[in-house]
């Protein structure tokens, strides 16, 4: 299976036109809106920027195993959007997995691509993901960039909700000082989105399409500087509230009320670091809202690094250890002993126990003696009794005789373990008909956990709409009727949140309806894994795995940015 990774989706899914109204509610594989082709993610405000320049209306018609440069072989197609088209490619020299952008030689922005790109290469700043290569060949203009499949989108980061002030701080800290780099090169991004800001597992934070992603779009700037500055604003914005500072919702965040402006973070959402919410505005200040009383707005990505630098360091939080338990006394003196009482219940007091003297007197040494002459006769017995058992046995042993199994000594019952009942064949379930990935329901028993069966992502959730799609599943066939009682499943995408259902089916194409199968099991989970017991084992050959809440999650190789679920592992036991 290729690796795929949210992190490694190209620019030209970061954003783009206005999205859809509501009643679009579902959003293709490739990222673009199912009504009429556009970006599935929300709008980056341009009001310094303007796009120019008039686009082919399709991008270069090539194919999965298309090689260029007889080195980057095409594998999956990302994104066809604007005039161009966005690849996950292999680079076979190297060995390792790039990202390709292409279009045609002849495109109105081809030119302005190749500038950018290879200016972008010269930088070089590893807080960027690089640009490996730009080439015009055979009427094509392509880009090779890097492919990051340990990183994670913010716009994923932000979905599972706001940041911690030391994640915040870290995050405008990290891009502030990277752009401060870039513009003293003369590099621009204009593009700035939390599509475009990545979190790899050391903790660190990348900008992808510097330069390029504009390019692409055709987007141009009088101001570029502070066009950017306002753009890192919006970022620690969104990662100190969960809100978009603007009144169009985008990249999975609602916007602010309409007709209240610009307001600030702590007004948004209580126990925001006061610190942080300020520089936030400071930086926002570009788009007329009002700095800080004291501190002038900032409108430069070097007077915002610098700002940040000015601020007390927050550090992270204090890892949390529980209290052991209190000293238990062991021995006859455990209780008030030692303890000093509580405020309001009367004091106990501790009398010491005092040992009884030795049987010292006539009636006390004839009864020492007696309990001595009943305790070697109890030994003489069971000696006895012993020697004559293994006797018996040895007899029985030299006839050949059949022994006789032991047995416990107590009643009670042996705990048997769970029976795992293996899967014979599954199919996708839908009430409508409409199919979310019927090749990859193998994938969920197959044993590797890098396969899944995905469902497309939708606009609403977490919760499903029962008057537009009730629910995804699977169906699946244990061969013959067992009595399943509990299920484990893997789940690719964890956040708020997975609920699924386990219903006892007629066949691998039931008849019935959802509302009369019986039910087995319910679960509800914010982490990727989750385990279904039932109160009682229900007897059944089919068992039909409902999802009808998804959480949100962000763009990745298949599908754009919204509420999915994928499985990549399940059993059965009983």
């Amino acid at each position: 299976m290729a690796e795929r990774s949210t992190a490694a989706v190209d620019v030209a899914d970061n954003g783009g036109e206005e999205p859809p109204a509501a009643e679009a509610a579902q959003v293709t594989a490739d990222g673009l809106d199912t009504q009429d082709g556009r970006a599935a993610d929300g709008p980056m405000p341009e009001k310094d920027a303007d796009r120019v320049g008039a686009a082919p209306a399709a991008a270069p018609e090539l194919h999965s195993g298309h090689k260029l440069a007889r080195r980057y072989r095409l594998e999956e197609c990302v994104t066809r959007l604007d005039g161009f088209s966005s690849w996950r490619a292999m680079d076979e020299k190297l060995r390792r997995a790039v990202g390709v952008h292409l279009l045609p030689a002849d495109h109105a922005r081809a030119r302005a691509v190749l500038a950018a790109a290879r200016s972008s290469a010269l930088l070089g700043d590893p807080r960027f993901v690089q640009v490996l290569d730009a080439v015009e060949e055979n009427d094509l203009v392509y880009v090779v960039h890097e492919w990051l499949p340990d990183a994670t989108e913010l716009t994923a980061v932000l979905a599972a909700g706001p940041m911690e002030p030391h994640e915040a701080y870290q995050l405008v800290s990290q891009v502030s000082q990277a752009m401060t780099a870039a513009h003293r090169e003369g590099l621009a991004h204009l593009r700035l989105t939390p599509s475009a800001i990545l979190r790899t597992s050391s903790g660190q934070y990348r900008i992808r399409g510097l330069a390029v992603n504009a390019a692409l779009r055709g987007i141009t700037s009088e101001t570029p500087q502070r066009a950017d500055t306002e753009a890192i604003g919006a970022l620690l914005y969104a990662a100190l509230t969960q809100r978009w500072p603007y009144e169009n919702d985008a990249y999975g965040l609602t916007g602010l009320p309409k007709g209240v402006g610009l307001v600030a973070p702590d007004q948004v959402r209580a126990g925001v670091h006061r610190g942080l919410g300020e520089l936030a505005m400071r930086a926002l200040a570009n788009d007329g809202a009002t700095a800080s009383r004291q501190e002038p707005a900032c409108t430069t990505p070097e007077e915002l690094s610098k700002a940040v630098a000015a601020m007390p360091r927050i550090r992270p939080p204090e890892p949390t250890f529980t209290a052991p338990p209190e000293y238990q006394h062991t021995t006859y003196q455990q209780g008030s002993y030692g303890r000093p009482a509580a405020p309001g219940m009367p004091t106990v007091q501790t009398i010491s126990a005092v040992p009884p003297p030795p049987l010292q007197s006539r009636t006390g040494r004839a009864l020492k003696w007696g309990v001595a002459a009943l305790l070697i006769a109890a030994l003489g017995l069971g000696s006895w009794q012993l020697a004559d058992t293994l006797l018996d046995r040895g007899n029985q042993g030299s006839n050949g005789g059949n022994q006789t199994p032991h047995t416990k000594g107590d009643d009670t019952p042996v705990k048997t373990e769970p029976v795992l009942h293996p899967v014979a064949g599954a199919r996708e379930y839908s009430v409508d008909d409409k199919d979310q990935d019927p090749d990859g329901v193998k994938n969920t028993f197959d044993g590797d956990a890098t396969t899944y069966w995905r469902t497309k992502s939708f606009r609403d959730g977490p919760e499903m709409k029962a008057d537009y799609k009730a629910g995804v599943g699977i169906v699946y066939d244990l061969g013959s009727e067992q009595e399943v009682k509990a299920a484990s499943i893997a789940l690719r995408y964890a956040g708020d949140h997975s609920t699924v259902t386990l219903y006892a089916a007629d066949s691998l194409s039931p008849s019935a309806k959802i509302g009369s199968m019986p039910k087995i099991a319910t679960a509800k989970t914010s982490d990727s894994s989750l385990d279904l017991t039932a109160d009682n084992a229900v007897k059944t050959r089919y068992v039909l795995v409902w999802i009808t809440a998804m959480p949100y999650a962000g763009t990745d190789t298949y599908s754009g940015a919204g509420y999915k679920q994928a499985i990549t592992d399940v059993k059965f036991t009983g």
